[in-house]
């Protein structure tokens, strides 16, 4: 019996992607191409790994299959690493997911960043939820997840990103330096309900205020949309900054809340070999990107961590 990676790495993109082809654009091969690695895959073990219907899942063989080859093509990655690292280069593919304020207003800078710093390596981002970035995370579904506020110890810390008022240009406090909350009492507050909620109820009891939103609404350009239309205040988190329209405000925000974004692989595999070279382009950029922001942009409520932690 003769099973190789490309076999294993066509059968588990075909699982997470739900299709042929789908995986064919994930790979970047055609659609035969995928068929045939897999159908060799299966005709070794002698027994089918898919359920061909749509979506396209893996049968029961194929569910004891596939952590075992998600495991393989880890292994496979360790050994590319270790022979990018000498060879002082960096070349596949980084399937990314972060949650949608991340990837709206963070994740576009850093892929320019990337293609500049790591040209070779190819940067693939997926938008979801908290609960969807870490399932996808545990599933190999994801290499590596831009995460907000994990425990201590976990990945490697990009930022502290803090909190911020949301206000139309003609608003009677856009012109302050900074806003309390408690100023925006009589406003109506709009929120987006998100992993971003527990830390604005956290802002409202911190000033002794009750959390009581006059709308809320899923899509966060939605959010800025009613803002715009005179509807109400919200509170977004810093990195929002560059999806801010002309006609809207970002302000400090007292009383101070943050939370830490950080860069991480599976818990339980080992890390693409490029998260480590990830995280210090990263946060080379972010460093530039905060330095250039106007002086009211308090490094209380952004800072840019220095270091890199070594990646497991």
């Amino acid at each position: 019996m003769t099973v190789n990676i490309p076999q294993l790495r066509a059968f588990i993109a075909v699982v997470d992607a739900g299709g042929f082809s789908a995986a064919a654009d994930e790979l970047g091969m055609s659609q035969s191409a995928v068929s045939h690695a897999v159908a060799s895959l299966e005709r070794e073990l002698a027994a089918p790994l898919l359920v061909r219907a749509t979506p396209v899942r893996a049968t029961a063989l194929g569910e004891q299959v596939l952590p075992h080859a998600r495991s393989a093509l880890s292994a496979a990655r360790t050994v590319e690493r270790i022979a990018a690292d000498a060879a002082r280069t960096l070349t596949g593919t980084v399937r990314l997911a972060a949650t949608p304020t991340v990837c709206q207003g963070l994740v576009p800078g850093l892929l320019r960043r990337w293609r500049q710093d790591l040209p070779r390596l190819t940067v693939r981002a997926f938008e979801g939820d908290s609960a969807e970035v870490a399932a996808w995370l545990e599933s190999g579904a994801a290499d590596a997840g831009i995460v907000i506020d994990p425990p201590p110890g976990t990945g490697i810390p990009l930022a502290t990103d803090g909190y911020r008022a949301l206000l139309p240009r003609d608003h009677p406090l856009a012109d302050e330096p900074a806003v309390d909350i408690r100023d925006l009492e009589d406003d109506p507050f709009l929120i987006s309900p998100n992993g971003c909620e527990v830390r604005i109820r956290t802002i409202h009891e911190l000033a002794g205020l009750d959390f009581a939103p006059a709308h809320r609404v899923r899509d966060l350009a939605t959010l800025i949309s009613m803002v715009q239309a005179g509807l109400g205040v919200t509170v977004l988190s810093q990195v929002s900054r560059s999806l801010i329209p002309a006609d809207l405000v970002l302000l400090p925000l007292r009383p101070h809340v943050s939370r830490r974004l950080v860069l991480t692989g599976p818990h339980a595999r080992p890390w693409h070999p490029a998260v480590r070279a990830l995280a210090e382009s990263a946060v080379a950029h972010l460093g530039q990107a905060f330095s250039q922001q106007p002086s009211c942009w308090s490094r209380a409520e952004v800072t840019v961590t220095s270091s890199v932690i070594a990646h497991r």
